[in-house]
């Protein structure tokens, strides 16, 4: 009798069984078979929070042929995905199937390989009820909170509205920003740049930086001042008063974890979280590469992650290819280490390519348009993240008129190191690094061309764009990878938020129930306490207290 082995979907199962051959049966069960019902709470507080789960309505015939399925193998691997809802799901399993304990063990792999498949099967494990009951925890927590409050929004805003534990904290920082640009008073300040021609007669452009009996930058705050200094400096001499020069060490970024991947898909490709998630999960699960790469492949490792690590084996192979493909002087001589937050599970890797060696180049024509833009990403940046540092010329030269200061700098790239695959200058808002060396030295003689100035006024906050909401909630610890998209999307389908291109804006209906929230429910939405309540879910998981125990307390 064969083997059989459960997955989520069937993407997955095609990829799982090409690798286990004919021995195994490998079938999806789609998701979650069992849930609590959606006509009452389901959650029996006064018995010490007893969940009543039921089969979920449409999966009969699923469970049924798993059943039959399950009765007929040897023995029974339940390969959901390796987090905790994949956990809670192979618990669920067990419990709709009836599996026998004996016949029944638990396969988790970080990436769909075949190497990685067929070591799980090796060494299977019984299921994790640490893990299992933080998952119920999360589960039974926003079940409380959703049926306990949302009678209240039918009677104070309008019939139909659901409120949500880590959606309404969601919703609150949005709508806070809000309040934000509408109570924002503008204050107005002023640039002043400087064109000269040098010696050699090159052009060079400066800022104005402040006064040469000062150390401290100048700020410019109103017209008057500047053309002040303005009409000081007519037919003023100007000198180079320094130069300074350095090599600057410019480090790569570390690899993707579920939060930097969302927030760089964001601002790189333009992909909604949503859409990022899917992508990853086809990657994750396998794509058919032919004939030429051997059929089906799992792409990418687990991508729901907050961690930074990267094992030994993959930076070993990594470090080969690198030296390989781009010379050793691109190979640092011991693995690079990043370091996770704080927080972090640290349970499975960071994201990175299954197999480095699949260039996102020659697999292109496999792959739709958004799996081929989402691979070259997570590929690139982990390539870079493994490589040596670039080495940057950087110049600062201050030129001097009177009593006042104009500053200028750039760089020139000395090497390349890891940019030759992946800037990181990509990811960052500084301009500063733009302009390129200027060739000056110390008391060369200017000639002073043109003088600019530029009325400006301090600008609001900018509103929450997908990438950049994520941020913040990873940063106050307020949901976990896994439910950084489903927040987004939950609370834009409950119209609490709306889409502006790519900015996030809160609707009437949003900020109304905000203000009722904070009125009568301040914890719930309170920053702090769901970002505790997560670290208590933590707790669970790491078996540093109990489902009853975190309960009881919410």
């Amino acid at each position: 009798m064969p083997n059989l082995v459960i997955v989520e979907s069937p993407a997955k199962a095609s990829t799982i069984k090409n690798y286990l051959g004919s021995g195994y049966r490998v079938i999806a069960c789609q998701g979650h078979v069992r849930d609590l019902p959606k006509s009452s709470l389901g959650v029996d507080i006064d018995a010490g929070f007893v969940p009543h789960y039921i089969n979920i309505r449409g999966k009969g015939e699923l469970i049924s042929l798993l059943k039959k399925e399950a009765k007929a193998a040897t023995k029974i691997f339940l390969a959901t995905d390796p987090d905790r809802e994949g956990e809670a799901i192979s618990w669920h399993l067990a419990t709709a199937l009836n599996l026998p304990i004996e016949q029944t063990r638990r396969v988790t792999f970080n990436e769909i390989t075949k190497p990685a498949v067929k070591a799980a099967i090796k060494t299977p494990r019984n299921i994790d009820m640490q893990l299992v009951d933080s998952q119920q925890a999360r589960r039974i927590l926003d079940r409380i909170v959703g049926y306990k409050l949302s009678p209240f929004l039918w009677k104070t805003v309008k019939s139909g509205l659901s409120a949500g534990r880590v959606q309404s904290v969601a919703t609150r920082i949005i709508c806070e920003r809000e309040d934000e640009i509408r109570n924002f008073v503008p204050e107005e300040y002023w640039l002043l740049d400087a064109v000269f021609s040098g010696e050699q007669n090159q052009s060079v452009k400066a800022k104005f930086f402040g006064f040469a009996s000062e150390a401290a930058k100048h700020d410019l705050k109103t017209g008057e001042q500047t053309y002040s200094i303005i009409e000081s400096l007519k037919g003023m001499p100007f000198t180079v008063r320094s130069v300074r020069r350095s090599v600057r060490q410019k480090f790569p970024a570390p690899p993707f974890n579920t939060s930097s991947m969302q927030q760089e898909a964001s601002k790189k490709l333009g992909f909604q979280s949503q859409y990022t998630m899917r992508i990853a999960q086809e990657l994750y699960e396998g794509v058919n590469l032919g004939a030429e790469f051997g059929g089906t492949h799992g792409l990418i490792t687990y991508m729901r992650t907050d961690s930074l690590r990267i094992s030994a084996d993959a930076a070993e192979i990594t470090k080969k290819y690198i030296s390989e493909k781009y010379g050793e002087i691109y190979a640092p001589a011991q693995q690079r280490q990043y370091k996770s937050r704080d927080n972090a599970q640290d349970a499975h890797e960071a994201i990175r390519p299954a197999d480095v060696t699949l260039d996102p180049e020659a697999i292109k024509k496999y792959l739709s348009s958004g799996q081929y833009k989402l691979y070259k990403l997570i590929w690139s940046r982990y390539v870079a993240s493994q490589m040596t540092n670039a080495e940057l010329d950087t110049v600062t030269a201050d030129i001097q008129g009177g009593d006042y200061i104009f500053r200028t700098g750039g760089y020139i790239i000395k090497f390349n190191g890891y940019m030759a695959v992946y800037d990181a200058g990509d990811d960052s808002d500084d301009d500063s690094e733009k302009n390129r060396l200027p060739i000056l030295r110390e008391g060369e003689n200017l000639t002073l061309e043109e003088l600019i100035p530029a009325q400006k006024f301090t600008e609001p906050p900018a509103r929450y764009t997908e990438a950049t909401l994520i941020k913040f909630l990873e940063e106050k610890g307020i949901g976990r990878p896994s439910t950084y998209a489903p927040i987004i999307s939950t609370i834009i389908s409950r119209g609490y938020v709306s889409r502006d291109k790519h900015s996030l804006l809160p609707t009437s209906l949003g900020e109304v129930t905000t203000k009722l929230m904070l009125e009568n429910f301040p914890d719930v939405v309170d920053y702090k306490f769901t970002a505790q309540m997560e670290d208590g879910l933590d707790s669970i998981a790491d078996g540093k207290s109990t489902m009853s125990a975190i309960l009881g307390g919410f």
